[in-house]
């Protein structure tokens, strides 16, 4: 299964973003509301359009960061938000970074990764994070495609890659997500253990 680079930019090149909500994603915006803290530095890994990144920072959050493997997600976002730091802006592997952040906002990264990395994935997030940083976002809470993203999956199944990493503070359906997933996510909040 190609998931390379190039795969990505083709699919944001032609638009074929089914998972694109167009807005930030109402129970992630509801979490951003409640913290009182600006400075805090925030990564949205695999960000993609990242209206969350978006909002972050239209409302004070300057040290947000956003990584993509895609360039032509990060030159769309960057089009859509010049006044966004360049600097804040990484074309990278996400598996590949090293520095650390407060917050990890999960939003349809996971739910993009082969199935295979997911184990990698929580090890790598606990890693990216500062002493009692966060991984927060959601999860998608049923099955979904097995030979393309979006990967779906199940609370009972994540609680593995997980559990070892964090502790997982809030892991229930999402009240709150839009009609098209109503029922379908989870909003998580775990606690670098």
């Amino acid at each position: 299964m190609d998931l390379s680079e190039s795969f990505w930019d083709w699919r944001y090149q032609n638009q074929d973003t089914g998972w694109d909500l167009g807005e930030v994603s109402l129970p992630i915006k509801t979490y951003f509301d409640q913290l009182k803290d600006s400075s805090l530095k925030i990564l949205i890994p695999g960000a993609g359009n990242s209206y969350e990144a978006e909002y972050l920072f239209l409302n004070g959050f300057k040290n947000v960061c956003i990584a993509d493997l895609s360039k032509t997600a990060l030159d769309n976002f960057k089009n859509r938000v010049p006044s966004f730091p360049s600097a804040n802006l990484r074309h990278t592997n996400v598996f590949d970074m090293k520095e650390t952040f407060d917050i990890i906002i999960e939003q349809t990264f996971f739910c993009a990764l082969n199935p295979n990395l997911r184990e990698a994935y929580a090890k790598k997030m606990h890693s990216l994070l500062n002493p009692n940083g966060k991984l927060v976002g959601l999860l998608f809470d049923k099955p979904l495609f097995t030979e393309r993203p979006p990967f779906g999956g199940s609370k009972a199944e994540y609680i593995n890659y997980f559990k070892p990493y964090f502790e997982l503070d809030i892991f229930e359906t999402s009240y709150n997500s839009v009609a098209s997933r109503e029922d379908s996510e989870l909003f998580i909040k775990f606690l670098k253990k």
